[in-house]
Order: C-alpha cells, then sequence, then structure tokens
C-alpha cells in the first residue's frame, strides 16, 4: 500500500492531493485503519503535508499538499547510506528537504564530525565555540564566523557539543603590588604545569597578572580580563607564551586577532636554543598563523621554526625550567 501510494503521488503534477483520490488507489477490501497509518506514516515523513484549512475526515485531513522536494531518490539513497556509516548522533533528515548539491557541500564537515565522535565521543564538559571549533575541525572560526553553527544545528548536533554560552571566568593569580599602577602587563600561559612554575615568580616580577590559558579555552574568554581585575582596556598589555607547535601558534593568532595579545617572545627565543621534541606531525598546519607568528622572529629563528615543524618537531613549554623562566620573566624589558 505504502509503495503504491508513493509512486501514485511521484507522477502527479498538481501541488495537492484530496484524501478521496488516494482512497481511489486502494482496493475495497482495504482496511481504513492500516489505510490511515500508512498516511499519517507519509505524513511523517514530510511527504505529504496537510492544509488544515480544508478540515479533516476522521484523524486524516481532506487535502494534502505534495513535497516534491522529497522525491529525489538519488538523494535519498545517499543519505539512507550514508545513516549507516556515520556516527549515530549524528541526524541528516533535513537533508530530505533540500538539495544534493546541499548535502555535497556539508559531507566534508560530516565526515569530520564523524570522525571527532567516534575518536573522542560525545564531550562530558562544557567549552568555548573557538575550543570545541578547533577540536572538530581544527579551524577556531568555524562555528561562529564560517558556517559551523548552522551545520551543526542542521544535523541536530549543535546542542549536544556542550557549546558554552556564558564566556568561563579565568583563572589567574594576581601580584598585589601591581594592581592600582597605571599600566597592567599580563602573563597568559597556555599549560597548567608551566602555570605554576611562573606562578613562583609572578612576585618578583612588574606583571599585574598571570592567566592560566588552558589551551583553546583563552580565546574564548580573553575579554574577561579586564571585567574581572575592574581595569581599564586602554591599561593592559597581553603577552602569551604556549607550546611551539602548530595549535600554540594557532591559539596565539586568535587572541592576537581578537584581543592584539602580545608574544612573549623572549621565553621563545630561549626554547629555540633547546633541541626540539618530536610527536606532533599531524597537526593541522594553519599558514597565515605561522605567517603571523614568524614576523616576530629573526630571519635565522624563523628558518629554524619552519623546519622544525616541517620535521614534525615542536617545543614543549616544559623544555624550561623555573629559574630561566624566572631570569627572562624578571630580566627582560616588557615592552
Amino acid at each position: 500500500m505504502y509503495k503504491k501510494i508513493i509512486k501514485y503521488i511521484k507522477k502527479r503534477k498538481k501541488k495537492t492531493i484530496p484524501l478521496l483520490e488516494i482512497e481511489g488507489l486502494m482496493d475495497g477490501d482495504v482496511d481504513y485503519n492500516e489505510f490511515s497509518n500508512v498516511i499519517k506514516e507519509i505524513e511523517k515523513e514530510r511527504i505529504l503535508i496537510p492544509v488544515k484549512s480544508h478540515g479533516k475526515k476522521n484523524s486524516l485531513y481532506n487535502t494534502y499538499r505534495i513535497n516534491k522536494t522529497i522525491f529525489k531518490d538519488e538523494l535519498i539513497d545517499e543519505i539512507q547510506t550514508l545513516k549507516l556509516k556515520i556516527h549515530p548522533a549524528i541526524k541528516l533528515d533535513n537533508y530530505l528537504k533540500l538539495t544534493k548539491k546541499d548535502l555535497s557541500k556539508d559531507l566534508k564537515f560530516i565526515k569530520e564530525l564523524d570522525k571527532y565522535l567516534k575518536d573522542k565521543g560525545l564531550p562530558k564538559r562544557e567549552a568555548s565555540s573557538e575550543e570545541r571549533s578547533y577540536e572538530i575541525l581544527e579551524d577556531e572560526k568555524w562555528i561562529d564566523y564560517k558556517g559551523g553553527k548552522r551545520f551543526l544545528q542542521r544535523v541536530e548536533m549543535f546542542n549536544k557539543l556542550k557549546i558554552s554560552l556564558y564566556k568561563d571566568p579565568l583563572m589567574l593569580a594576581i601580584n598585589k603590588e601591581k594592581i592600582n599602577g597605571e599600566i597592567h602587563k599580563h602573563m597568559v600561559i597556555e599549560n597548567k604545569t608551566t602555570f605554576h612554575l611562573f606562578l613562583n615568580c609572578l612576585n618578583e616580577t612588574d606583571f599585574t597578572s598571570l592567566v592560566y590559558g588552558s589551551g583553546w579555552k583563552i580565546v574564548g574568554n580573553i575579554d574577561m580580563l579586564t571585567k574581572q581585575l575592574d581595569l581599564d582596556k586602554e591599561s593592559n598589555i597581553i603577552y602569551y607564551f604556549g607550546d611551539l607547535d602548530y595549535e600554540g601558534i594557532s591559539i596565539w593568532n586568535s587572541l592576537n586577532k581578537s584581543s592584539l595579545v602580545k608574544l612573549a617572545y623572549p621565553f621563545y627565543k630561549k626554547l629555540l636554543k633547546k633541541p626540539y621534541s618530536y610527536g606532533k606531525e599531524n597537526h593541522y598546519k594553519n599558514k597565515l598563523a605561522l605567517s603571523n607568528f614568524l614576523k616576530n622572529f629573526k630571519k635565522l629563528e624563523s628558518q629554524k621554526i619552519k623546519k622544525l615543524l616541517d620535521d614534525g618537531g615542536y617545543y614543549p613549554q616544559e623544555s624550561l625550567n623555573s629559574k630561566e623562566i624566572l631570569d627572562i620573566w624578571r630580566n627582560n624589558k616588557w615592552k
């Protein structure tokens, strides 16, 4: 019965069809409850859309509008095949209302989201849109500025990804000797272990605060700094020190675009004098971020950074010990 009705309305040129016409397709001995259930199923699939102004006959409507966009066999087959391959949390039903071109355009994002979910599962903690964007697509701007939010809503994943609508408060330490000054310098540190090494030195510097960046989280909540410390935005100079790898470079680049965060160059300069580590061969290579990052370095330093990254190398922040950190932080002229 279902196939017979679908086959008929597929061929129908008019945009609407009376219920009586559909009933006329059935043999005389068809059970009406069975017929009613089939029509309701087709309604649920959005193939037949009730024209409510025409009234109802029992539980069914007198007239239906035919949703012609549903009848795209190739698209339906592709969606059904795709459903069997991807993570079950990703819903593709909305593509039935769209075109094959729309599905093809989003296919890259579907595959990247599927990979993320199969590797890590549904997130258990909230994260900023920037952090979640980088986790999924290695592009921190994707959700907010490049259509990511619309895509995630289309596949019914936006709410499942626990994307925080509110900015997290910053985790920071304050140098009480400097809080009443006119100019305030702040050091943002990417990793927790290195943050604690810096914390031991904070009161021996002319910095007002030390901020724990927590990876990508800092990109979403850096503007909480002046709010939490009740400082004028114009009186602050913010520096960033993270791992010297593609991810750390991308974090700084995003911070610099949004808040003009300076690179804590003296620490990177010291890192470059040490042997580098290996193990970051598969990091996403943001060429624009790297180009902006290298503007802070001398020619030979830039060449060394390019080479080590090409070799799959990197410098973790932990390469610097507490004595080196104190010496650099206390004795350099931070402008």
